[in-house]
């Protein structure tokens, strides 16, 4: 098998998770999270779409973390970004972590909102 190293460049990449928190760029950071490859910010959750919205332009998809698992993203947060034209994919917050640092590490524009597990 062969292993390769990944670079992250200058991006946070998302170190781990656990009860409540997220480890960021070796920072933990509390609650719902909004990571980009610019930064890391707090995120209010799916009543919070206008920090997700300034992100059109800058990311082509935006990874939705529903906590520990999987859920179905409320109709009225979904039709926002359909509107908008921002692509947003539902799933698991780890599968969400784990998704992001992929692309992440591809130079892909992506971002990750993220509900604590």
């Amino acid at each position: 098998m062969r292993l390769n190293e990944i670079s992250f460049t200058d991006a946070p990449p998302i170190d781990g998770y656990g009860d409540g928190f997220f480890r960021i760029g070796d920072e933990v950071h509390q609650g719902a999270q909004i990571v980009t490859p610019a930064g890391v910010s707090a995120w209010g959750g799916y009543e919070d779409t206008e920090a997700l919205l300034a992100l059109k332009g800058e990311v082509d998809v935006i990874f939705v973390g529903t906590g520990a698992e999987i859920a179905h993203l409320p109709a009225t947060f979904r039709a926002v970004f359909d509107a908008e034209g921002i692509g947003v994919e539902a799933m698991n917050s780890p599968s969400a972590c784990r998704t992001y640092n992929i692309l992440l590490s591809e130079g892909r524009r992506v971002a990750a909102a993220l509900l604590p597990v």
